[in-house]
């Protein structure tokens, strides 16, 4: 085991983020990312303690596809559409369930309030069984190759399967559901986290669910332990459009204490 205890986080390395052909939902700049993670482990993989792996895991119907809503003439929304409190207050548009109405309804108003972002319709993404929801090929065998030569354990974590909830954050659901045990933020996991004296965070994607897991992660560890955080810059792509809150993200965590750098930069043995 590694004298210091050094974890890495990898967000969400999976195919249907990849820009790569047959992606559901691709990220520019992800399959690269992905390969240079793949090259950190060969290079420095002993000096890591451990890694944890969060994967999205959604059904097709689910808040944040187009197959939980309609509007008044039966038509779904379109990926990328926007659904405010607003709007479906006013019945633009509705869930196709109607047991599910009012839980909708609950649920565009929880987000305005928590201000983090407003209800996004992907399209279906890492749907679980499938290709998408794998993660990518090359990183995979990196990380098989990782557990045969250190003996040391993966870690994944499983985030998305509640359909009346996003998951961005890898620690808790945008707005938690009472019902869901999977919901709260995963302690023994926290704990391990908290013994760590760096975590390295790189995967998919820097926007959404990198900024939502570092964040929740941040309040979690509190803000004496944010230095022990370190983001791998180029390791991390926006999702197409939202570059400028990728980049406010590592703004505002680089002034909480969060430390950055590129791969190539890092020197773990010392």
């Amino acid at each position: 085991m590694p004298e210091r205890n050094v974890q890495l986080i990898i967000i969400d390395p999976q195919n249907d983020f990849c820009d790569q052909a047959g992606a559901a939902l691709p990220v520019a700049g992800a399959s690269a990312d992905l390969q240079r993670i793949g090259a950190l482990l060969a290079q420095q993989g002993a000096a890591l303690s451990q890694i944890h792996i969060t994967l999205d895991s959604h059904l097709p119907v689910d808040i944040a596809h187009p197959s939980w809503w309609c509007d008044a003439a039966g038509q779904l929304p379109a990926p990328f559409t926007v659904i405010s409190q607003s709007d479906v207050e006013r019945g633009v548009w509705r869930a196709r369930d109607p047991a599910q109405q009012a839980h909708s309804l609950a649920y565009v108003k929880a987000l305005s309030r928590n201000q983090r972002y407003q209800l996004m319709i992907w399209p279906e993404h890492c749907l679980i069984g499938s290709w998408g929801q794998a993660v990518q090929s090359d990183l995979l065998a990196a990380l098989y190759a990782w557990q045969r030569q250190t003996l040391r354990p993966l870690h994944f974590i499983h985030k998305g399967s509640n359909p009346r909830s996003e998951h961005y954050s890898a620690l808790q659901a945008e707005v938690p559901d009472v019902n869901d045990a999977v919901n709260p933020a995963d302690t023994a996991w926290l704990a391990e986290l908290a013994k760590a004296d760096l975590i390295l965070i790189a995967g998919q994607a820097l926007s959404h669910c990198v900024a939502s897991t570092v964040r929740d992660l941040a309040s979690a560890l509190g803000e004496a332990q944010l230095h022990k955080l370190l983001l791998l810059t180029d390791c991390t792509s926006p999702v197409a459009g939202f570059a400028e809150q990728g980049q406010a993200f590592i703004t505002e965590m680089r002034a909480r204490g969060m430390q950055t750098a590129s791969h190539l930069a890092l020197a773990l043995d010392h």
